[in-house]
């Protein structure tokens, strides 16, 4: 049953083995989400080196995490959204956005936005941010040089509606070759389906143009025929394979079976997508909460019992958007049984739901094992109303730590939303050349085995699969179907 103690719920976050939470009440006021029908998120990693263990000499010891929630938040006014709150624990800092997420990992950063928000307009403030204020500025440079950058996202619904650099796949490749010497830009899936865009840069990205030198005084951000400069990282891949954590490449990752996995749905059952509606979460929420008021009043004297509870006698907090509805929400849902407590006693989820509908979460989930001290996460963001509806689940918590094969994971949040159709992208590290053998046979055989059973989800049908060979790990793309989907709008053509 969902507990309905105001200030647990209030406070539980708290009380999570180390984590702490902030909530930005000031930008919380006014919040609506009747216009955020843009679901499908934009989605940028930039890695400033493999692992937390390989920080820079002139890093901060804290690396990325040293930043204040005021310095991000001026990179977050370029983007275009606010922070709500903040998450936190030793090994990562969750910004839970009024448009999606952002994760700040002592050696990255995650940053997930939807809408019309100009998510690469806010990449050249990062840099800054990196080097000025974390100390992985190399030579002294007043930007930062990436170990490695992802960008990826859906195909927009609505492109028509996006801002500049966003406006077509072709105008986000051109922003980012500007600014990297080796990025690759891939286009997964079908042209006239569903299809998912990607654009990566090499281990040991270069900025083009290089970093600034410190003589020259003119502005960071402009372009200049520069020398280009390269990061290196030595003995790199030994030390890969000596820590688990979470991240591609390996770096901090789950030895050669790190994963990151996104769930993109879409058409959602109205039924299922009446839970992140506002009205409906709060009907819900005042039934369980007047319940509970009538069992402890029939255990009062008669003399004493009060009468029945009003509407207007609800705490203001079970009628009006926020934290404490969004947390009643991810329990009611199931949401927070995809990493349970049991299994997980450190996860904690951090969820808001918006006025009239809309629903975003966070959650850090700490490792169970003693032996492993590192963080992993997971986000979801929900758009239900019917002509744009859409929801989204993002994890990096390695299949083999939950005990549960991606198949098993897939399947519960699948069962939340029950989407008409929906895409699934599996980032898997592979082993480096120097590990190779016994690795790759073991790796070769579990990845089979896995495979065989992401195939077959029950209640769909797979229409699509894609596996791309790149560097450091496989990416597998699936497309499903429910078996009794009619079909719906067509992605449109018009955001190549």
């Amino acid at each position: 049953m969902v507990a309905l103690d105001l200030a647990a719920v209030n406070t539980a976050l708290n009380k999570s083995q180390g984590t702490t939470l902030s909530i930005n009440h000031q930008a919380t006021i006014d919040l609506d989400s009747s216009n955020a029908f843009e679901g499908p998120e934009k989605l940028l990693e930039v890695w400033f080196t493999p692992s937390p263990e390989l920080l820079p000499p002139s890093a901060s010891p804290e690396g990325l995490k040293c930043v204040s929630k005021e310095r991000w938040e001026q990179m977050l006014d370029i983007v275009k959204c606010k922070v709500l709150s903040v998450l936190k624990n030793e090994h990562v800092d969750a910004y839970l956005l009024s448009e999606s997420s952002m994760f700040v990992f002592p050696h990255k950063v995650i940053l997930k936005t939807c809408g019309t928000t100009t998510l690469l307009n806010g990449l050249p403030e990062m840099l800054r941010i990196a080097s000025e204020e974390a100390g992985f500025g190399l030579g002294g440079g007043v930007i930062a040089t990436p170990y490695r950058v992802f960008y990826s996202r859906k195909s927009f619904m609505f492109p028509d509606k996006q801002m500049h650099p966003h406006k077509s796949w072709r105008d986000e490749i051109g922003y980012l070759d500007e600014w990297f010497l080796n990025g690759s830009a891939y286009m997964v899936g079908k042209m006239n389906g569903e299809h998912w865009y990607l654009y990566l840069t090499n281990p040991g990205s270069m900025l083009s143009p290089p970093l600034t030198p410190t003589n020259e005084p003119a502005d960071p951000l402009e372009r200049h025929e520069t020398e280009t400069q390269l990061i290196t990282f030595p003995e790199a891949q030994d030390i890969v394979y000596k820590n688990i954590g979470g991240g591609r490449d390996g770096g901090s990752g789950n030895g050669i079976f790190d994963e990151t996995l996104e769930v993109l749905m879409t058409d959602l059952d109205q039924d299922k997508a009446k839970q992140f509606y506002l009205e409906n979460a709060s009907a819900v929420a005042a039934g369980q909460y007047r319940r509970q008021k009538d069992e402890e009043r029939s255990k009062e004297p008669v003399s004493t019992a009060e009468e029945s509870i009003g509407s207007d006698d609800l705490p203001e907090e079970l009628t009006s958007e926020g934290h404490v509805l969004g947390s009643i929400v991810s329990e009611a849902c199931g949401l927070d049984g995809v990493y349970p407590r049991s299994g997980y006693p450190g996860a904690t989820v951090d969820s808001y739901l918006f006025t009239p509908c809309g629903f975003s979460a966070n959650a850090i989930v700490p490792s169970p094992d003693p032996k492993i001290p590192t963080t992993h996460y997971f986000t979801v963001h929900v758009t239900p109303e019917p002509h744009c509806s859409y929801a989204s689940f993002e994890t990096n918590v390695p299949g083999r730590q939950s005990g549960r094969e991606t198949a098993e994971i897939l399947e519960h949040v699948v069962g939340i939303f029950r989407p008409g159709r929906f895409s699934v992208t599996l980032f898997e590290a592979k082993p480096a050349m120097a590990d190779r053998g016994a690795r790759e046979n073991i790796y070769d055989v579990t990845a089979a085995k896995r495979s065989a059973r992401m195939d077959c989800i029950k209640g769909y049908r797979r229409v699509d699969k894609i596996r791309h060979d790149l560097d450091g790990y496989d990416l597998v793309f699936r497309y499903y179907e429910r078996d009794d989907w009619k079909g719906g709008v067509k992605p449109v053509l018009r955001d190549f």
